[in-house]
C-alpha cells in the first residue's frame, strides 16, 4: 500500500493530465476549409524553378528579345512567315536546349535568329534550324522556310560566338557573321544554303555541304569542310587541317593552307600562297597552285598543270596531258613530266 499523501498526489497529477487533454481535443475546427490545391506543378514551372535563365516557352510566334540576359527554349518553335528570334540588344545568351526553330512560310523569307544592327557579346548554342529549301542538282535553290539560318542587318556584330548549331534548307545564308571582327563560329554544320553556307572571322570544326555561291569564308579556317555548286567551297587566310571542294571554282582558297585538301571540277584544286603537306586535284584546272609549295602533291586530269609555282620543294605533281609540276625553281621535286627553270637535288 502508498502511503495516504502519494496517493493523493497521484490523483491531483492524473486529474490536471485529464483536464488538459480535454481542452487539447475539443480545440479547433476539423472539417476541411474546401477541396486541396494543385500539387503538381508543369513542366515550364519546374524549369523556371531548376534554372534562373529565361524560358522561352513560345511555339508559333515570333521571340523578340530586348533584354539582357540568358534565355533558353523549352520547345521547339515554328512559325508561319518571317523571323523566328529577334535579337535587340546587347549581352544574350540563347541556348536552343536541343529544340529546333522552323518555318512554314510558301516562300524562304525571315531568319531563323536574326541580329540587329551592331550588337555586342552574343552567343547562340546548341540545337537546329530548318528550312525547306532545296537544291534541284543543278545549283537551283528554291522552297519553302527561311532565307537565313542566322545572319544580322546593318553593321555586323562583334564579340559574337555560335556553337553547336546545325542549319538546312535555306535560300540564303546558313550563318553570316561577316570576318574581320571578333566573331567565332565552332562545332556547326549547314546542309543546303543558296548562297554562303559559313561566314565568319575564326570558324572551326565545321561542315558545309550543298552550297550555292560559298560553302565556308573565314579568316581563320581550321579543322573544316567547305563544299559549293558554282564559286569557292573553302576560302581562308589560314586554313590549317581543312576540305575544301567546288564543282567549278576553287576548291580551297588561302593565303597560307597547312595540311589541307583542295579539290574542283574546273577551276583550281587548292590554291593558295602558301602551301605546306597539302593535296589538290581538279578534272580541268591546276591541281594545286602556290608560289611557295612545301611537301605538295598535285594531280590535274585535263590539259592544265598538275602542280604549278615559283617555289617547290619536296613536292610531286601528276597531269593527264599537261606538265605534271611546272614551277621556277624546285628542289627535290618530281612530277610525270616537269618543267623546272632553276633545278636544285633535281636531275
Amino acid at each position: 500500500m502508498k502511503p495516504p499523501l502519494q496517493l493523493a498526489a497521484l490523483a491531483l497529477v492524473l486529474s490536471t493530465i485529464n483536464t488538459q487533454l480535454s481542452t487539447v481535443l475539443a480545440q479547433g475546427v476539423l472539417t476541411p476549409p474546401g477541396a486541396p490545391a494543385a500539387g503538381m506543378k508543369t513542366l515550364d514551372q519546374m524549369y523556371a524553378k531548376l534554372d534562373p535563365r529565361t524560358a522561352i516557352t513560345n511555339t508559333s510566334s515570333l521571340v523578340t528579345i530586348t533584354q539582357p540576359g540568358s534565355y533558353y527554349l523549352t520547345h521547339n518553335l515554328s512559325v508561319s512567315s518571317g523571323d523566328g528570334i529577334d535579337i535587340n540588344t546587347n549581352g544574350v545568351t540563347v541556348d536552343l536546349n536541343g529544340f529546333t526553330i522552323a518555318s512554314a512560310a510558301a516562300s524562304a523569307t525571315g531568319t531563323g535568329i536574326l541580329l540587329s544592327s551592331g550588337l555586342w557579346n552574343i552567343s547562340i548554342l546548341n540545337g537546329f534550324i530548318k528550312g525547306g529549301v532545296t537544291d534541284n542538282g543543278f545549283g537551283v535553290y528554291s522552297g519553302s522556310g527561311f532565307g537565313n539560318g542566322i545572319s544580322y542587318a546593318g553593321n555586323q556584330p562583334v564579340n559574337t560566338r555560335i556553337s553547336g548549331v546545325a542549319v538546312a534548307g535555306v535560300l540564303n545564308y546558313g550563318i553570316w557573321l561577316s570576318g574581320g571582327y571578333s566573331t567565332v563560329v565552332d562545332g556547326c554544320t549547314v546542309a543546303t544554303a543558296g548562297q554562303y553556307g559559313i561566314v565568319a572571322s575564326t570558324i572551326k570544326s565545321c561542315v558545309v555541304l550543298d552550297c550555292g555561291t560559298i560553302g565556308i569564308d573565314g579568316d581563320q579556317v581550321s579543322d573544316s569542310r567547305g563544299d559549293s555548286n558554282s564559286n569557292h567551297g573553302l576560302l581562308a587566310t589560314t586554313a590549317l587541317n581543312c576540305v575544301g571542294h567546288s564543282n567549278s571554282g576553287y576548291g580551297l582558297y588561302a593565303t597560307t593552307a597547312l595540311n589541307c585538301y583542295g579539290i574542283s571540277g574546273s577551276g583550281g584544286g587548292l590554291v593558295s600562297q602558301t602551301a605546306q603537306n597539302c593535296y589538290g586535284y581538279s578534272t580541268s584546272g591546276y591541281g594545286l597552285y602556290a608560289e611557295t609549295a612545301l611537301n605538295c602533291y598535285g594531280i590535274a586530269y585535263g590539259s592544265s598543270e598538275g602542280l604549278r609555282g615559283t617555289m617547290a620543294t619536296g613536292c610531286y605533281g601528276y597531269s593527264a596531258s599537261g606538265t605534271g609540276l611546272s614551277v621556277t625553281r624546285g628542289n627535290f621535286c618530281f612530277g610525270s613530266s616537269v618543267s623546272v627553270t632553276t633545278k636544285y637535288n633535281m636531275p
